[in-house]
């Protein structure tokens, strides 16, 4: 294996990421027979078939798993050294894998609209998903960088806080309970609750409130999308514990209501996060130095926005 190239290494990769030879060859911008002559030079250092045909696909064999961790090893350190050549002579380039819990997406992006302006050379490639599907992502090298909760303690990832993330308790202004004054979590029981799906922080922290009260949650519904259960509290299904973050401009515009409870809100903290081990490069440095420094900033001013675009509303 000790003479294959980066070529042909660039060639296994993306023919394994896509699954075809041919779309492997128009994005390297070579021919089909290109990428097969090289895939078979591989095979033939190596002594493993690295590929099987299953239909119009192709997938990769055991061997050919096995090494595709490899590959993508050699090649991602091959980038991490250009940027770190680059950033010798004052270049901050390159590309970042971002991953972010799904309630960021009402903040990550603003965030990066911001740093872009001021690195416009870093590129971003921006995942979503649940905390423990970032938390994973991250461990296992997918992406590089992750905005979230403070991640478990016994996982190999550094964090670091930069900005407040209250949650909050929220229901329809024509709810029963949105009149009510001091509840307590037990106020809750038989109440119908709109909850995120099974592995999301906010649903983690309803249900170890409502076993701290002693109560066994009623879910309405469940889903994986913050958007769908605003709508669901807002036509009177439930109510719904969220971050203040998603629902700024529905509380501003009086479309929700915060409920007066005990304990909220729940003061939490969004945080910039990284496995231990691994180098960062200078975009990931700047971007983690961006968000320590600028993140609640731009919170605070998407919330004087709702309040601002509210007033004009009502004018």
């Amino acid at each position: 294996m000790r003479n294959v190239t980066i070529r042909q290494l660039q060639m296994f990769v993306s023919a394994a990421e896509t699954g075809s030879f041919t779309r492997a060859a128009d994005k390297l911008r070579v021919s089909p027979a290109a990428v097969s002559f090289q895939i078979k030079q591989i095979e033939d250092l190596s002594g493993f078939a690295l590929f099987e045909r299953i239909g119009r696909r192709v997938t990769t064999t055991d061997a050919g798993a096995a090494l595709l961790g490899y590959a993508r090893t050699v090649l991602q350190a091959l980038q991490d050294a250009d940027h770190s050549l680059q950033a010798l002579q004052g270049v901050i380039g390159g590309r970042v894998k971002l991953g972010a819990v799904s309630t960021a997406k009402y903040i990550v992006p603003h965030m990066l609209a911001r740093f872009s302006e001021a690195y416009p050379k870093v590129a971003i490639d921006l995942r979503f998903g649940n905390r423990r599907q970032i938390a994973t992502a991250l461990q296992q090298g997918e992406i590089e960088v992750a905005v979230m909760g403070r991640p478990d303690e016994d996982a190999d990832v550094a964090a670091e806080s930069f900005a407040v993330h209250p949650s909050v308790l929220v229901a329809s202004p024509t709810h029963p309970l949105a009149g009510a004054a001091d509840l307590e979590v037990r106020d809750l029981a038989g109440i119908g609750l709109i909850a995120r799906e099974e592995g999301s922080g906010t649903r983690l922290l309803m249900e170890h409130l409502c076993a701290q009260a002693g109560i066994a949650p009623r879910i309405a519904m469940t889903t994986d999308s913050n958007e769908t259960i605003k709508q669901a509290v807002m036509a009177g299904m439930g109510v719904a514990v969220l971050s203040r973050h998603t629902i700024g401009l529905e509380l501003a515009l009086g479309l929700l209501k915060t409920l007066p409870m005990e304990g909220f809100p729940l003061q939490r903290a969004w945080f910039v996060a990284y496995r231990r081990g691994m180098p960062l490069m200078p975009a990931h440095i700047r971007l983690r130095e961006y968000l320590k420094r600028d993140g609640q900033g731009v919170i605070d001013g998407l919330e004087a926005g709702y309040l601002r675009a509210a007033r004009r509303g009502q004018d």
